[in-house]
This record gives structure tokens, sequence and C-alpha cells, in this order.
């Protein structure tokens, strides 16, 4: 089976990891603070802090922009459920903006509109949390005037897009946003095997987080309440969480992270060649748009049902059975059984209901080879009874 997405691991990250093993800090050690400040570095943001999952950064993120009970955070519904979650776990609600059809990612028409029915309704988003699909970045720009307009934050879902860039800067920099989240998971672009970081260009936002990862406790005298009582003295001063990165999971990182300019090129590569091999089979190619950089995390094909004589689940059981190892990223959100017991009245998503209906995620990474690649073609033609 071809799988949609696989780690590439060298003998240099082994190496790395096999270092820290022999060292004196496997767990909180220098490893950790190296790879915040190569991410920051990478990314142009101020700040960079790294936790055990994007989903703990998601939470961190809420939290440190004081998200709670009676509060409602706005993201799309083509994402995996973390992108939403993150709201439930500080006690607020939840709402969904439909997608634009041609990239998957939010729609800023779709937002304004249910912004301007918001604010009459005095019901306006604390919080928006835009997912860069696939690792193409959402119309920041635009949705940075909006949050102005509208007086909201922005986390950048941008799990899938280290290395992508947006108007010639690197995602991450938080030019329109308050902080961006990463996932280092093992199908994304570098892994630390579980991992995430959050980047940010306020220092009390990064204190913030960096105090939530950690069970609120410091040994920062500017923070305590009290002088300390010796060398050993720290403070609970909020209540926190066990969401910290290890010198093991940094390493590898670290290590990950010196590759990753070659990585995305290519996937760029691999993405070309789908372009002009599936041209004229009845799919919807991805767009890549002109003022982004994809990181490419994912290749999603859409059945163009009006023209193919399949199904999209007979299409994607027949590639299956064919060893190639699709996949659907993702179900809308809002339609799993979890949201829809919140009473909440979503409004139509007629884009993201379609976007389901049609999707594939063929296989994407770096290392994919051309003899690999050619047998996903070969299986695509077939299944649509073009073979060359």
């Amino acid at each position: 089976m071809i799988p949609y997405g696989r780690q590439d691991i060298s003998q240099a990250d082994i190496d790395a990891v096999v270092e820290v093993l022999q060292s004196d800090f496997l767990t909180q050690g220098p490893q950790v603070p190296l790879f915040e400040e190569s991410i920051a570095g990478y990314t142009g943001a101020v700040h960079a802090v790294a936790v055990n999952s994007a989903t703990s950064a998601l939470h961190i993120a809420c939290l440190a922009l004081d998200l709670g009970p009676g509060d409602w955070l706005w993201t799309s519904p083509i994402t995996f459920v973390a992108s939403a979650n993150c709201a439930r776990y500080c006690g607020a609600s939840v709402d969904f903006v439909d997608i634009d059809a041609d990239t998957g990612n939010l729609s800023l028409p779709a937002l304004e509109d249910k912004l301007r029915r918001a604010e009459l309704a005095n019901c306006l988003p604390k919080i928006v949390v835009p997912v860069h699909l696939s690792g193409q970045s959402c119309e920041m720009a635009g949705l940075a005037e909006l949050a102005a307009r509208y007086g909201f934050r922005v986390i950048e879902d941008a799990s899938h897009a280290i290395g992508g860039r947006y108007r010639d800067a690197p995602v991450g920099n938080c030019a329109y946003s308050d902080i961006t989240v990463f996932s280092f998971h093992p199908v994304k672009i570098i892994t630390t095997g579980e991992g995430g970081m959050a980047t940010c260009n306020d220092a009390a936002l990064a204190e913030s987080m960096r105090l939530l990862r950690s069970h609120g406790v410091t040994r920062d005298p500017s923070l305590m309440t009290a002088p300390a009582h010796g060398p050993w003295y720290y403070e609970q001063i909020t209540l926190g969480f066990n969401y910290r990165m290890t010198d093991l999971q940094a390493a590898l990182g670290l290590s990950q992270l010196q590759r990753i300019d070659e990585f995305i090129p290519l996937r760029h590569a691999v993405a070309d060649r789908y372009d002009q091999a599936l041209a004229d089979l009845p799919l919807k190619l991805p767009r890549r748009m002109k003022d982004s950089y994809s990181s490419l995390h994912l290749y999603i094909v859409r059945i163009d049902t009006a023209d193919s004589a399949l199904s999209h689940r007979e299409i994607f059981d027949a590639l299956r059975e064919r060893g190639i190892g699709v996949n659907l990223h993702y179900i809308p959100v809002h339609t799993q059984p979890y949201y829809q017991q919140q009473g909440v009245e979503y409004d139509p998503l007629p884009e993201s209901a379609a976007y389901y209906r049609e999707a594939i995620s063929l296989p994407m990474y770096h290392h994919l080879g051309k003899d690999q690649q050619e047998q996903v073609i070969a299986a695509l033609r077939e299944v649509f009874g073009q073979p060359e």
C-alpha cells in the first residue's frame, strides 16, 4: 500500500536523537529552546513556544487570548476536529464559516457576510481560526482587515503549512495574526514524532503560553507573589497543563528543519507530475494561488461528478483495492455527532458539503518515488477507464 503521507527519517535525524539519549537531558534540556529559536528564525516570528502537539498549541493559544465561556470561536468546517475543539476546552462556543471552492480554505466573502449578520445580532466571535488546508495559506491580509474592523483575534492553524509562504513571507511570521500554530506529526512536512509549536510577536502572549504549557508553574521571581524561600522555590500562579515537548522530540525537529528547504520543492515536483498526468481525467485538481507558496502537505483532488460514471465512494474503494492509500481530509466538523449535539443552528455550508462529496487525498510526500507515483497515476487512469 502506498500511503497518503509518510515521514522521512535520515541517519542525521537518528544520530541527533541518539545524542540526546546519551546526554543528561531527555525531557527539559537545551534542545527545546534551540528548536524554538530555530523555528522563530525560520518563520520570522519574534517568539516560538514548543509543545507536545498542535492541539495543545491551539488550546493554550485560545487561553492566552482569554477565550472562555460566553465567547465564540469561528473556524473552517474542513479541518481536523482540533481546530474547533480548542474552543470547547476553554468553555467557549464554536461556529463555522464555509470554504472557498477553489482552495478549500475559509471563504472571505462568507466570513464577511457572517460577520455582518453577527454584528447585528451582537454575537461576534472573539477568535477566528483560519486553516491553511494542504499547506496553502488563507488570504490573510483580507482576513486581518476584517479582524481590525470587527474586533476579533486571529489564530492561524498552520498545522499543514510549515515551510509555506504568503506574499513572499514565511507562514508563521504572524504579520496578519496574533498566533500561528504548527504541527510536527509524522505525516506533516517535518516531524518531531508528535509535537507542535506556537509562534507570535507579542511577549506577553508568549509568556502566557509558556506558563500554560508547564502546569502554570514558574521559577521567575518577577512573576512570583512572594520572595523565594530558597533555590528550590517555585510557584503555581495559574492553572496549566503538561503540554511540554521533550529534548528527544526537539532534537529530531532541529535535524529535520535543516532539510525543510529541500522537502518543499520535492513536494512541488510531485504535484507538478500529478498536474500534468491527471489533467484530462474528470478531476478538479488543486489550485496553487499566485500570492501563496504552498508547503503541499496534501494533494487533494475532487471528483467531477458531472463527468464521472463512478461515485466518490466507488473511486475511493477502487484505488484502495489497487494498493493506493488514498484518504479523505476532512469530514466537515459541524456534521460530527458531538457538534450536532451542541444546540447551535449552523448556517448552510454548501461548499463544504460539496467538498466532502468529492474530495480524495492522493499520496503526497517528498520522497514519493517516480515509480510509486506512476502506480498512483496508472491506478487512477484505470479506474476512470482511461489507461495510457
